[in-house]
C-alpha cells in the first residue's frame, strides 16, 4: 500500500490492474469507506472493468448483499458483467449468506450469455448442490464437466466432490473420489497432498492419512508448519495420540519457527484425553520457543481444571491468559464466566468470587450477570459489602428489580 501510495504521488504511471489492486488493498487495510471513496474519485477512463469487479468483490467478501448486487446492476448496464469472475464473485456470496439455492440460476445466466464456466464455477456449484443435500446434483456437475469442459477438470474438482461425499458420510464414494484426485495432482502440489490428508482424516482412514503424509515429506524433504498442523489436525481428529506425539517430537525438533498453532492443536488434543503431563509439556515448550501470544492454550487450560472443578489451577492459568492480552483480543467465554461465579456461590467462596472478579474486570470489564452472582455468592455466604452500590455505579450497570433485591441484602442503606 505505502508502495503504490508512493508511486502515485509521483505520477508514476498507473495500468489499469494497479487501480484494482490499489482498491483492493485500501479496503483491507482502511476500511470499505476508503476504498468506496477511491473507486469514486477515479478517473472515468480507470473505472473500467478491473476496478468494478474489485469493489464487487470487496462487497461480496463483506456479505453487503443490497451494495453488491446493486453494483452488478451497474455492471450489467456498462457490459462489464461479462466474465466468470463476476458471477463467481456473486455465487460466493449467496454461499456466504446461506442462500445455495441461488447459485444454480446464476451458472444457468452465465450460459445464456455464453459465458464458460470456470474450475471455480464448477465447484461451487457442486458446492451449492452439497448445502442442499441434492448429492446427485453435486455429481451431474461432475458428469457436465467432463462431458462439455473436460479442459476445467482438475484435482481440485475431486477435492470438493470428496468433501460432498465426507459430509454425507458416503465413505465409499468419498475414498474413489480422492483416488482420482490424486491421479490428477502433481507430485509437487503441496495443497492438494493437504486435502487428501484432511479428507482422508474425515473418513477415519488413519492408514491412507499416514501414506500421504509419507509422499508429502518425499515431495517436500523440508516440510514446513502448515503442512505440519495439517497433520496434526488430521491426527487429533482420528483421536490417534500415539502418532500425534511422535510428528509434534518430529516439528518441534527440525522446525525453523516455533508456530503456536500447532502447540494449540496437540494441547487440545491432549486435554481432551486428559493427558494432563503432556500438554503441560507442549505448553512449557511454547513458553520457551514461541513469541506467543499463548492466552489461546492458557485458555484451554483453563477450561480443563474449571471442568474439574479445580478451581485455584483454572485461576491461574487466567491469570496468565490476561496477562498477555493487549487489545481486547481475548476473555473468557461466556458459560466459563458462569461456571467460575456459580462454583465460588456453591462454596460460599467470597474472596475467590472477588478475585475473580477483579481479574475479569481487567479483560473486559463486569457486566450485570457477573454482579448478581457476585451478589448471590454475598448472600450464600451471609457477608456484606457496603461499596457494592458504589462500585456497580462506578462500573456503569444498571440496576433492576432483581439486582435491586440483592443489594438490600448486601449493602443495607
Amino acid at each position: 500500500m505505502q508502495i503504490m501510495e508512493w508511486m502515485e504521488n509521483r505520477k508514476i504511471f498507473f495500468s489499469y490492474a494497479d487501480y484494482a489492486v490499489r482498491l483492493d488493498l485500501l479496503s483491507k487495510t482502511k476500511g470499505l469507506a476508503a476504498a468506496e471513496e477511491y473507486f469514486n474519485n477515479l478517473s472515468p477512463s480507470a473505472k473500467n472493468l478491473s476496478t468494478y469487479g474489485t469493489l464487487l468483490n470487496c462487497y461480496c467478501k463483506e456479505k453487503m448483499e443490497e451494495k453488491a448486487l446493486a453494483l452488478f446492476e451497474k455492471m450489467d448496464e456498462l457490459n462489464f458483467a461479462s466474465t466468470s469472475l463476476t458471477f463467481n464473485n456473486l455465487m460466493s456470496l449467496h454461499m456466504r449468506l446461506g442462500k445455495p439455492e441461488m447459485v444454480p440460476p446464476l451458472v444457468d445466466e452465465m450460459k445464456k450469455r455464453s459465458i464458460s464456466p470456470d474450475t471455480f464455477t464448477y465447484n461451487i456449484l457442486m458446492q451449492s448442490y452439497a448445502r442442499l443435500n441434492d448429492i446427485e446434483g453435486a455429481e451431474r456437475v461432475l458428469e457436465e464437466i467432463k462431458r462439455e469442459n473436460e479442459d476445467k477438470l482438475n484435482w481440485t474438482t475431486y477435492s470438493n466432490l470428496a468433501a460432498v461425499y465426507v459430509n454425507a458420510r458416503l465413505f465409499e464414494k468419498a475414498e474413489l473420489a480422492l483416488k482420482k484426485l490424486e491421479e490428477e495432482m502433481g507430485f509437487h502440489d503441496r495443497l492438494a497432498y493437504h486435502f487428501l490428508i484432511s479428507l482422508y482424516a474425515g473418513i477415519n482412514n488413519l492408514s491412507e492419512v499416514n501414506r500421504v503424509w509419507n509422499s508429502l515429506k518425499s515431495a517436500f524433504p523440508k516440510t514446513n508448519n502448515m503442512s505440519y498442523l495439517i497433520m496434526f489436525q488430521a491426527l487429533a481428529n482420528l483421536n490417534d495420540m500415539d502418532g500425534l506425539k511422535i510428528c509434534f517430537e518430529e516439528w518441534k525438533s527440525s522446525c525453523f519457527s516455533f508456530d503456536v498453532r500447532l502447540a494449540n492443536v496437540a494441547i487440545s488434543a491432549f486435554l481432551g484425553w486428559d493427558m494432563i503431563k503432556d500438554a503441560e509439556s507442549i505448553l512449557y515448550e511454547a513458553v520457551k520457543r514461541s513469541s506467543g501470544p499463548l492466552y489461546t492454550a492458557l485458555d484451554m487450560f483453563m477450561a480443563h481444571h474449571l471442568k474439574d472443578r479445580e478451581i485455584d489451577m483454572a485461576l491461574k492459568y487466567m491469570e496468565a491468559a490476561a496477562s498477555e492480552v493487549k487489545n481486547n483480543e481475548w476473555q473468557p467465554a461466556p458459560e466459563r464466566v458462569l461456571a467460575f461465579l456459580k462454583y465460588f456461590e456453591e462454596e460460599k467462596d467470597v474472596e475467590g468470587a472477588e478475585k475473580f472478579c477483579k481479574i475479569l474486570k481487567n479483560i473486559s470489564g463486569l457486566d450485570s450477570n457477573a454482579y448478581q452472582l457476585l451478589l448471590q455468592t454475598y448472600i450464600a455466604a451471609g457477608r456484606t459489602e457496603p461499596e457494592m452500590r458504589k462500585r456497580m455505579k462506578e462500573d456503569d450497570i444498571e440496576v433492576d428489580s432483581k439486582i435491586e433485591d440483592l443489594l438490600r441484602r448486601v449493602c443495607p442503606e
